[in-house]
């Protein structure tokens, strides 16, 4: 679950440069093409709970998969109908049909490709600012949407695999290596949209190919297996409890988007659905969600992150002490304890020696991710939040 796509690669010295490449228009077609075989691979596994006995497990994969896609429907046809508001009332109609049969990442692919051929094949718009304008941010569009589905969708569900995992007591190599490349494709998923998100913004660095960036993969690769692997653990324990800690979680990071006023949507009732989303992906991982200094709400993050995961496998020996003499539990629970020191230290490691703010000291400017900018003429993409 979760494919790897590459964005596209812009650099803002003051004024947008954008560029979109033939590299960039594959990825977009692969893309496409993962797409739908997430839709098999989800229909795949839903089959295969119901025919083990499993329909609550089943059902649990349905619920990700249609809130994830219904979250996606609401802001895409929200993004299509602000940006085209002159259009003609048919062509919104179109759109907003497409929308309901649940079509609308399908749309925004094919705008992708439609706009990203022009640039790359067609002779007569391959130099056009205004054709490359439209692919870039069709393809910004899509990053934002994808972003969604990876914290709405794949990362429910990989928690899902791993308890069932965890109940059968017996989990082979291939299953070990399974969770590992779904967690991959997660943390991956989050350091390509950064790297994309720094490159398409004003006022921001890139993140160096070599140290800087490993650093920042291995960062968000150690915390989010720590976590998922942890929050498995008391979901194991006790469904309440587990429940108990992602909805405090989740309504944390929602007042936390209340108390920044992100301002991401022009509607409050669209506002509202997208603090809701980012107190979601906050259960997962930090993100910065309004372009303020990180110092302070990413310290706190993870001093709260390591006592609930200390606490966690405390709870562990007092509630499930059978479950804690297994060779699974024994295994996983160092993997948390290592995973989650080596994140720590990757996370300081880059913000005190890579992070591309640091390139800016003694420049009369400040990144976006660490500090503000002038916000006038701000795309939609730098009011989303930023890993």
């Amino acid at each position: 679950m979760g494919f790897l796509e590459k964005w596209y690669n812009t650099i803002l010295p003051g004024c947008w440069t954008m560029s979109f490449t033939k590299w960039n228009f594959f990825m977009t077609i692969f893309g496409a093409l993962s797409f739908f075989f997430d839709i098999g691979i989800d229909l795949w596994i839903t089959f295969k709970y119901f025919q083990q006995g499993h329909p609550v497990f089943g059902l649990l994969t349905i619920f990700f998969v249609l809130v994830s896609t219904l979250i996606i429907q609401a802001f895409s046809y929200t993004w299509f109908k602000d940006d085209n508001q002159g259009d003609s009332f048919c062509k919104l109609k179109g759109i907003l049909f497409l929308h309901i049969f649940l079509l609308g990442a399908f749309v925004r692919y094919m705008h992708v490709i439609k706009y990203g051929f022009q640039v790359s094949y067609d002779p007569q718009k391959k130099n056009c600012a205004e054709t490359k304008k439209r692919a870039v941010d069709a393809m910004t569009d899509l990053s934002m949407l994808k972003c969604f589905k990876t914290y709405l969708e794949n990362a429910p569900q990989l928690i899902l695999q791993i308890y069932i995992l965890m109940e059968h007591e017996r989990i082979t190599i291939f299953q070990y290596a399974s969770i590992l490349v779904s967690v991959t494709s997660i943390a991956w998923s989050t350091v390509d949209y950064q790297m994309s998100l720094r490159k398409s913004l004003p006022g921001k660095k890139g993140i160096s190919v070599g140290a800087p960036m490993f650093s920042y993969v291995f960062y968000k690769w150690f915390t989010l297996t720590s976590w998922i692997v942890s929050i498995v653990f008391l979901l194991n324990c006790s469904v309440n409890l587990f429940t108990g800690l992602v909805v405090v979680l989740g309504l944390s990071g929602f007042f936390w988007a209340c108390k920044e006023q992100t301002n991401f949507c022009r509607t409050q009732r669209m506002e509202f659905l997208y603090r809701t989303v980012v107190g979601i992906i906050l259960v997962f991982t930090f993100f910065n969600i309004k372009g303020s200094r990180t110092l302070v709400p990413i310290t706190i993050y993870y001093v709260v992150r390591t006592l609930a995961t200390s606490g966690i496998l405390a709870l562990c020996f007092y509630l499930r002490p059978i479950f804690t003499n297994t060779l699974v539990f024994v295994i996983l629970s160092i993997a948390v304890v290592v995973a989650l020191g080596l994140g720590i230290i990757s996370l300081i490691l880059y913000y005190a020696c890579f992070h591309p703010s640091l390139r800016l000291l003694g420049q009369n400017m400040e990144d976006t991710v660490d500090g503000p900018i002038c916000t006038i003429g701000r795309p939609r993409i730098e009011q989303f939040i930023m890993p």
